[in-house]
């Protein structure tokens, strides 16, 4: 369960969890981010033990190697979000530290298509009363 938290938490750099798992999870990312610092085929194979996707392997080697090469440690943090509402477990967001903004972009281009197709509806909505 934790290699593959760790994974989603390599691939997306951020995920919701339990704070417990979240605590249990930043131990092993660490240590692979850490790894992917060092680099070398010894490395690399001790990572893969854990993250078996090659393609996250590189992004831990190649992308977050860069970006935490003056860091000496601390490459994630937890954020408490609360309780969950179904069994009032305590609630977490665990990301990596420095990840690059672009969600809000992108989530702000969908509600300029959104409210562009919104317009677009209610433009076809008209034309189709007049029609009547």
């Amino acid at each position: 369960m934790l290699d593959n938290m760790v994974a989603s938490l390599i691939e997306h750099e951020a995920i919701h969890t339990t704070v417990p798992k979240a605590k249990e999870a930043r131990r092993v990312a660490e240590r692979i981010i850490t790894l992917g610092k060092r680099g070398g085929l010894a490395n690399i194979r001790l990572a893969a033990r854990t993250i078996r996707d090659k393609r996250l392997l590189t992004k831990v080697f190649a992308d977050l190697k860069d970006r935490y090469a003056d860091r000496a440690g601390g490459y994630t943090r937890i954020v408490r979000l609360g309780h969950r509402w179904g069994d009032a477990a305590p609630m977490a967001l665990l990301e990596l530290v420095d990840r690059p903004r672009e969600e809000k972009k992108k989530s702000a281009s969908a509600k300029e298509k959104k409210a562009s197709k919104g317009k677009e509806t209610e433009g076809a909505k008209a034309t189709e009363k007049e029609k009547r």
